[in-house]
């Protein structure tokens, strides 16, 4: 392995105890490139060929309050395989936040767990007070690679190959963009809404596949609310109106407490994909929160809509975790009770009929992207470190079948977020694998591994080492190389 250490950033972080400071939650501060990746077992396949790129949250100054863990800087990482060969490099997003930090050499933003006043100059987004880290999602867009921010942020440009900064993205509207703009493969279309505390409080927008902002409507709520994601059809896409909110009273002080807020259902809009602001249908669910959407399909008169429905979206305080019982708990995937759910929308009569995919506790499901918008029938889904904001096993789901595969972890390994990758010359859905990045407590390292999605239980075709230990994160993406 070749490595180049890139200048670390400035830090003025001093080490902690708390639970997303360290561990596999320890900020990486380092930046580096690095060639001709070390084998630990098995073989690199030569038949994968792209780019893996996840997002995660380094925080780099001391917190002005309490700590979150989706505070921290947006650092995407990359490993990108060739010919059975792979290299690695990892970089910050340079946000505006991140540069006039880095200037004054300390924090200038309260986090999501803190009170008005904290943030000693505005901020930006839905919240109002935040930096806009860039540190949730990334995914790929006419060959350029978008990091989004947990909110509503400006959506920042790196090259997926160099992680070279761009910039800002030149069609990003005033309110920005949600954590999850979507991009559907078959049209080269990115579609994406965001939302805010003031009428209409919410918009939905499409990028071409020449960059161009064509579609950018308003879509009206009865108040402020907080969509994370959204999902799309062929013909439809699908946002939504779910009854885990800001506190309204307390709103009017400045203050964002979120709480589920009873006897309000569930409603989901149903836009067509190019459609005004009067085409909108809205379908009534059973209460609940969803972070992530995994597909949605069009069958007969249907939409049929995948996600991940939290049986406790309020959950009380873990109390063997002290003064951070609140926020382990808000992270906490067996506290949320997320389990893979299907909404059935009736076009013809306006009904929503609903069914459980599985009661295991899963969530940030990936599927082969290639079937985004279609019907499909894998599912691959992540397991968690009960308590924790870890990833610990891997999930297959036939959705035809029921039938359904395990891969676990062992004790102090913990993984990402993994997309699948189809193999060169795919010959079915399943043909391909799952890339993700593994922090390995135990040893204090990191590395990348590849599963076989056809013989998913087998675990790990290849183990690659990475040159430093990561810092865990959120949202990752696949990208072939041929769309680069």
């Amino acid at each position: 392995m070749e490595i180049e250490r890139l200048k670390k950033i400035k830090s003025n972080l001093q080490p902690s105890n708390h639970p997303y400071l360290s561990g596999a939650w320890t900020p990486q501060h380092e930046e580096v490139n690095a060639t001709d990746l070390e084998v630990i077992a098995g073989e690199i396949p030569k038949d994968i060929d792209g780019i893996y790129l996840r997002n995660t949250e380094n925080q780099v100054h001391q917190p002005l309050g309490r700590h979150h863990p989706f505070d921290g800087d947006g650092m995407i990482h990359q490993i990108s395989f060739s010919k059975g060969t792979a290299s690695y490099r990892n970089r910050f997003v340079r946000t505006r936040g991140f540069e006039l930090e880095q200037t004054l050499g300390s924090a200038q933003w309260g986090g999501l767990m803190d009170g008005p006043g904290t943030s000693k100059r505005p901020g930006f987004g839905a919240h109002g007070g935040l930096k806009d880290t860039a540190s949730t999602d990334v995914v790929v867009h006419r060959g350029k690679a978008i990091a989004t921010f947990y909110q509503c942020g400006e959506g920042y440009i790196l090259d997926p190959e160099t992680l070279e900064f761009e910039g800002v993205a030149p069609w990003v509207p005033l309110d920005g963009i949600s954590a999850h703009p979507k991009v559907d493969e078959a049209t080269d279309e990115l579609l994406f809404f965001n939302y805010s505390k003031s009428v209409p409080y919410m918009h939905y927008g499409v990028v071409n596949k020449e960059g161009k902002l064509t579609n950018y409507v308003p879509i009206d709520l009865p108040g402020p609310r907080l969509p994370h994601d959204m999902a799309f059809s062929e013909n439809w896409s699908i946002l939504n109106d779910l009854p885990v909110f800001w506190d309204q009273e307390l709103l009017k002080r400045n203050i964002h407490a979120v709480r589920s807020h009873e006897g309000l259902p569930s409603r989901f809009g149903l836009i067509p994909r190019h459609g005004g602001s009067e085409d909108v249908r809205w379908f009534e669910a059973s209460p609940t929160y969803v972070l992530h959407w995994l597909n949605a399909y069009e069958e007969g008169d249907e939409v049929i809509l995948d996600g991940y429905f939290q049986e406790n979206p309020s959950p009380e305080p873990i109390k063997e975790a002290g003064k951070h019982g609140h926020l382990m708990a808000y992270v906490d995937l067996h506290s949320l009770q997320s389990k893979l759910h299907r909404w059935r929308f009736n076009l013809k009569d306006g009904t929503t009929t609903e069914e459980r995919l599985d009661d295991r506790v899963v969530e940030f499901g990936m599927i082969n992207q290639q079937y985004a918008g279609q019907k499909y029938r894998y599912v691959y889904s992540v397991q968690s470190k009960p308590g924790w904001f870890l990833f610990n096993g891997f999930v297959k789901h036939d959705l035809v079948t029921g039938e359904s595969e395990e891969v676990h972890l062992e004790e102090g390994r913990y993984a990402s977020e993994a997309p699948f990758a189809p193999r060169l010359n795919a010959q079915s859905e399943d043909d391909g694998y799952l890339v993700s990045f593994i922090i390995d407590e135990n040893k204090g390292t990191s590395e990348c591994i590849l599963i076989d999605a056809k013989k998913f239980s087998e675990g790990p075709v290849c183990r690659i080492k990475i040159p430093h230990k990561m810092c865990s994160g959120t949202h990752s993406t696949w990208v072939d190389r041929s769309k680069l």
